[in-house]
């Protein structure tokens, strides 16, 4: 008995041995991983103040603003900012609002076509947007579309929808719908029961989609730069391309300065949402009693 309980207790030693190695083995890649994402960062902050900012991550010898009182002009920073503010902002809410109302019969009502049309959603998002630009752009221009804010707001809008109908449909599906047909026995239609019951209860849904839209169509260069012509409707994501001179010459403090700047919206719109993420479905005692 002795020599089993032995037996059973090195075995269990060894076990939490291989475990507590696995387990440094695996803190040890995430830290790796968080470094590899974090010196970018680091190198962002540090080389905005920095008056003689290159490629190296270091502490700056002295801190200087000059870098920020550079960029923040109305041509390098305000014009571009208020484009890009403009742009996404508006392909924003025009993608969240069309997400929710094509999300709403898929999630509602069942037909032989709801899995085709998903699945051709699917690849309408696996579509490369450089195989498509070419069409898109002899398009606008036969309909006097190219070189406008309003033509590229919609071209943002199209190539975020499919994607955010995925989502929006997701997250509708965790709405009960038997909160709908309390508001349909009291005569609401399907639009107000949409808008009154299931976009309210799926608060977390529509704030996962906004800020995925908004990000994704925030960081957007190549769009923008074959739609719009004119220097004055260039959004941010654009016009940091200009920090970068000829043969190789790189205001990096600028850059970084700029990077900054362009960040804020982002980092804010999250901010904004963050409880609305946090805050989860709770709707399952919502149908008893």
């Amino acid at each position: 008995m002795a020599r089993a309980r032995a037996r059973v207790s090195t075995r269990t030693r060894t076990r939490t041995r291989v475990r507590a190695v696995r387990r440094h083995i695996a803190d040890a890649c995430l830290l790796l991983l968080a470094a590899a994402f974090a010196l970018p960062l680091a190198w962002v902050v540090l080389a905005s103040v920095d008056p003689g900012a290159d490629l190296r991550v270091r502490v700056p010898d002295s801190l200087t603003l000059g870098n920020f009182r550079a960029v923040l002009t109305p041509e390098i920073t305000y014009t571009p900012l208020l484009n890009s503010l403009i742009l996404c902002g508006c392909a924003t809410a025009l993608t969240v609002g069309c997400a929710a109302l094509a999300a709403y019969p898929l999630s509602r009502f069942r037909s032989r076509l709801n899995r085709p049309f998903l699945l051709t959603i699917l690849f309408a998002t696996s579509l490369p947007i450089t195989a498509i630009m070419v069409p898109v752009y002899a398009l606008f221009v036969r309909v006097n579309l190219i070189d406008t804010l309003q033509g590229t707001i919609l071209f943002f809008a199209a190539t975020q929808l499919p994607f955010a109908i995925w989502l929006m449909k997701n997250f509708m599906d965790g709405v009960p719908k038997e909160l709908e047909e309390a508001a349909w026995t009291d005569g609401a239609s399907a639009l107000q029961s949409l808008l009154r019951i299931v976009l309210p209860l799926m608060g977390p849904g529509l704030a996962v989609v906004t800020v995925f839209s908004f990000v994704m169509m925030w960081g957007n260069f190549f769009v923008p730069f074959m739609l719009l012509l004119t220097p004055d409707r260039m959004p941010a994501s654009v016009s940091v391309n200009d920090f970068f001179g000829n043969r190789g010459m790189v205001a990096y403090g600028q850059l970084a300065a700029f990077s900054v700047i362009y960040s804020t919206p982002v980092i804010l719109l999250y901010v904004l949402v963050a409880r609305r993420l946090g805050n989860g479905f709770a709707l399952g005692g919502a149908v008893k009693g």
